[in-house]
């Protein structure tokens, strides 16, 4: 989104577009992602030097002509945002949260340590001060220029744009260059989630609090089913809120400082555990960064909750709730399943149950099936039609190849309760035996002739299978040739 937002500032025009052009960048990632692409030093480098670039340009030119005396004049005023008016300790509040925002990203070192090359530290210590150096820089001279040219943040153009169009005079070669940098290093950025959710519910799903689809690879050797699950919530996110960023940073933020307060405070009980040399100095450090995080935490649910932050404190404990269910289950299902306690297999003899709608090709193969597999083979038709079961009744000796012939009547036109019935029947007197039910099932060769087919095996085979006790069902497939 925020990258979409510096291509509207460049390209006012577009901005109808804003939605679509967020979705199809949202795509684009989302694909090269399940296509196999992988973080790469070449691919982020040559953006990330070009903004940092262009913006060190923009402020160096700016400085120029101020000490040169060719102060650009004050960018046209903007509408205020709602919810910054007035001047008080709300809004003081309001400008340091969004300002923490800025701190959002530098966690990035941390998790990347292993990927660091020898001593891998000590390169990552160096990068987080490089960083951090560059961040100050580039923050306060973007918020002093900012404040010199009173140029105000709207939807319609970022203040990074308001700022090159004032200092270069214009939108020239120098601003597109800028905007075009800014919204490179936006949408790369978006990798990162991509980077690291897949991942994340891949562990989720192994310790059981996801479902078993997110743990493993797809052919390409990533999380597919993350992936894609990422990309549709990105989509729906982008489009439930319009693709606003004033409305969508509340959301990332609150996420974003939960989890750092939560993994401060729990570096803080994991040195009090374990007490290592220098444990009160690292466990203090923590502490206080786990109170400035929270302090944040708290200044952006009071300050950004009508804007979207009420969703995020609605969607966490949904979300917990979600987890703690799926857990749950996989819970019941491991003592379901276990094999614990399982007695010694034994020999139990079989019946067969062949499902007949009709005397034709399909029934007559699966009766056929039924023989070769078991002496006891029971064909049970559901009387809907009275010609349809006397032309059963009249040719079963011919072609029921043995088996016995029930007929099951149906007074209230029903096709699947009476054959239900009748396999609860079935069970409660043969408890002893297997019971496998054979459904003859015609398939059609093409996708728009199975509307002309009544799909009653569809529904039986959901009706069976849905029930507690443990059913065999067996297809004979009978394709319908051209």
């Amino acid at each position: 989104a925020a990258g979409v937002a510096a291509i509207v500032s460049a390209l006012p025009s577009v901005s109808a577009y804003r939605v679509p052009l967020a979705v199809c960048l949202i795509a684009i990632v989302g694909w090269g992602n399940l296509r196999g692409v992988r973080d790469s030093g070449r691919i982020f480098a040559l953006p990330t030097y070009l903004f940092i670039g262009s913006v060190v340009v923009l402020l160096a030119v700016a400085a120029f002509r101020a000490t040169m005396g060719d102060w650009p004049a004050a960018a046209a005023a903007a509408p205020t945002h709602a919810g910054v008016a007035g001047v008080g300790l709300f809004v003081l509040m309001h400008a340091f949260a969004n300002g923490c925002t800025a701190m959002t990203g530098v966690e990035a070192i941390s998790n990347g340590i292993p990927a660091f090359e020898a001593p891998e530290a000590e390169n990552a210590a160096k990068t987080l001060l490089i960083m951090v150096a560059i961040l100050l820089t580039m923050f306060l001279g973007i918020t002093v220029l900012a404040a010199a040219l009173h140029v105000m943040p709207h939807d319609e153009e970022t203040v990074l744009s308001q700022l090159a169009r004032t200092v270069f005079g214009g939108r020239n070669a120098a601003y597109f260059l800028l905007q075009a940098a800014t919204m490179l290093i936006l949408v790369l950025a978006a990798n990162t989630s991509y980077a690291d959710f897949p991942r994340l519910a891949s562990i989720l799903a192994r310790d059981g609090f996801a479902p078993v689809q997110f743990m493993h690879r797809g052919d390409r050797l990533a999380f597919s089913n993350g992936i894609i699950i990422l990309t549709l919530c990105a989509v729906a996110l982008v489009v439930i809120f319009k693709g606003n960023i004033f409305r969508l940073i509340p959301l990332y933020a609150v996420g974003v400082f939960l989890s750092f307060t939560l993994s401060q405070a729990g570096m803080v009980m994991h040195w009090h555990r374990h007490r290592d040399s220098g444990w009160r100095l690292h466990a203090l450090v923590n502490a206080v960064g786990a109170m400035a995080t929270a302090a944040v935490l708290v200044i952006f649910v009071v300050t950004k909750f009508r804007e979207g932050a009420w969703v995020v404190l609605v969607m966490i404990p949904l979300g917990v709730w979600l987890f703690s269910t799926i857990a749950r289950h996989y819970r019941d299902a491991g003592r379901t399943l276990s094999v614990e306690g399982m007695g010694a297999p034994s020999r139990r003899p079989d019946v067969f149950v062949v499902i007949v709608v009709a005397l034709n090709r399909p029934t007559v193969e699966a009766v056929r099936y039924a023989a070769t597999r078991c002496q006891d083979v029971r064909a049970v038709h559901v009387d809907l039609d009275a010609d349809c079961a006397a032309e059963i009744r009249r040719e079963w000796a011919q072609w029921g190849n043995g088996a016995t012939q029930e007929v099951l009547e149906s007074p209230y036109r029903s096709f699947v309760e009476p054959v239900l019935h009748y396999v609860q029947q079935l069970e409660a007197t043969q408890a002893d035996r297997l019971i496998t039910i054979v459904l003859p099932e015609v398939i059609p060769q093409r996708w728009w002739q199975t509307l002309l087919h009544n799909r009653w095996s569809v529904q039986l085979r959901t009706a069976l299978i849905s029930r507690s006790r443990v059913t065999v069902l067996t297809t004979v497939a009978w394709p319908l040739a051209e």
